[in-house]
């Protein structure tokens, strides 16, 4: 059966187009003439059978339907740009994901694990992006997603499988130099941990997105802590670990993102009592079966959660 497509000549001069809002600066861009532009635009109109730009004494104006489509033609040829690109480079020979995933987790989790993959499935290629909240898969260009959040918000996503990569618990750490500053004399090294009572005199590093962490640990420790909703907020686990190394306080973070912090002695556990949260980290995949790349990516993945970080 026949698609019901335009050419692709005109969406990509429609998609410059309404990106400037401009024939002249679209025609400068493709190399093309003014009026080789208008043409491609008004055969897409005539094809659509609606008007994406209105005329006036100063150039053209998107309609609504102008800009509404202009964002769709936009996203769907910088997929295609992406897929050629990716066969070109590989030569049809093994596969790419495109991966929507949690900052800090992909940052200071996955990537520093990617050569492990490179080593074990080298034709595989992975492209990241950062999006922290459930989306349509339909809408997007992402194969899967790396996403932190509740057994009831994963069940809750339209549409997707998910696999439990690890659950979250998160323990106390702070800067050696703020233990030695905070010990008694005569107490020894400065890394030694201390009690939870004790931390309730340390200035606390809040994360914004979870205000009340340091309630839930302390309570959790059966500790009175008065404060624990005092200190400053930080949105992502990576500014806690930054401001934490730089002694300005106790953060509650997962080891698992912190483990270069951990090896170089910059953080330390300042309270060997870690607290499971109900979040966890899940790979998320749209429900039909899963393309022999993505089967291939889940299995690397699910044996490195496991190794790292087992789960019951």
């Amino acid at each position: 059966m026949r698609r019901n497509i335009p050419s692709t000549q005109a969406l990509a001069c429609f998609e410059v187009a309404a990106r400037h809002e401009s024939y002249t600066r679209a025609a400068q861009e493709l190399s093309l003439t003014q009026s080789a532009v208008s043409r491609q635009i008004q055969a897409l109109e005539e094809f659509l059978g609606v008007q994406l730009f209105r005329r006036t004494r100063h150039g053209v104006v998107l309609t609504p339907a102008g800009a509404h489509y202009g964002r769709q033609v936009a996203r769907w040829l910088q997929g295609l740009e992406r897929d050629t690109l990716d066969v070109m480079a590989h030569q049809g020979e093994g596969g790419t994901l495109t991966l929507a995933a949690v900052p800090t987790f992909a940052t200071r989790w996955l990537i520093p694990r990617l050569p492990q993959l490179a080593q074990q499935h080298p034709d595989i290629v992975v492209h990241i992006e950062t999006q922290t909240r459930p989306f349509l898969f339909a809408d997007t260009t992402f194969d899967a997603a790396l996403y932190a959040g509740t057994a009831e918000q994963v069940a809750n996503w339209p549409g997707v499988q998910a696999q439990l990569l690890m659950h979250e618990e998160v323990v106390p750490v702070c800067s050696p130099r703020l233990l030695e500053s905070s010990a008694p004399r005569g107490r020894g090294r400065a890394y030694q941990p201390m009690t939870a009572q004790a931390l309730t005199a340390l200035p606390l590093l809040q994360q914004s997105t979870r205000p009340y962490g340091w309630r839930q640990w302390f309570d959790a420790m059966g500790v009175h802590a008065p404060h624990a909703l005092d200190g400053p907020r930080y949105e992502l686990f990576s500014m806690l670990a930054v401001a934490a190394t730089h002694g300005m306080g106790v953060a509650l973070i997962p080891p698992l993102l912190i483990e270069a912090e951990l090896a170089s002695g910059e953080l330390v556990v300042a309270c060997a009592h870690p607290l499971r949260g109900e979040r966890a980290y899940y790979l998320v995949s749209p429900a039909q079966a899963q393309p022999p790349v993505l089967a291939a990516f889940a299995r690397w993945l699910l044996g490195m959660a496991k190794g790292d970080w087992p789960t019951p």
